[in-house]
C-alpha cells in the first residue's frame, strides 16, 4: 500500500509534525522519568515511547486517509521503516528535551 509515493510522503510529514511536538509532549507526559518510571535509560525509553506512539499515529492517519480496514491494506513494517528514517532526528529532539 505505502508504494504510492503520495501516501509515503503523507506518512513522512505526519512523522515530522509529531516529531516537532515532541519537547513539549515531553515536559508533560515525562515531568520525573527515572522517579516515576524507575528505567536507567531514560533515551532509550522515553526513545521507544515515541516510536510507538509514531506509529500507532500513522497506523490511524493512513486508516482515515484511505477509508481502509486494516486487514492486508496497511503494512506496519512499512510504517516503522519511514519512521526509522528520522531516528536521528528523533533521538536528537528526545536527547534535547529530556536534558532541559
Amino acid at each position: 500500500m505505502l508504494q504510492d509515493s503520495t501516501i509515503r510522503k503523507s506518512v513522512d510529514e505526519y512523522v515530522r509534525r509529531r516529531i516537532a511536538e515532541v519537547p513539549s509532549d515531553i515536559k508533560q507526559t515525562f515531568p520525573k522519568i527515572k522517579q516515576i518510571w524507575k528505567c536507567d535509560n531514560e533515551l532509550d525509553f522515553v526513545y521507544g515511547y515515541y516510536v510507538g506512539k509514531f506509529e500507532e499515529g500513522a497506523l490511524r492517519y493512513l486508516l482515515k486517509a484511505t477509508r481502509a480496514s486494516s486487514g492486508g491494506f496497511v503494512d506496519s513494517f512499512e510504517i516503522r521503516e519511514i519512521i526509522e528514517t528520522h531516528k536521528k532526528e528523533i533521538l536528537d529532539t528526545v536527547r534535547l528535551a529530556i536534558s532541559k
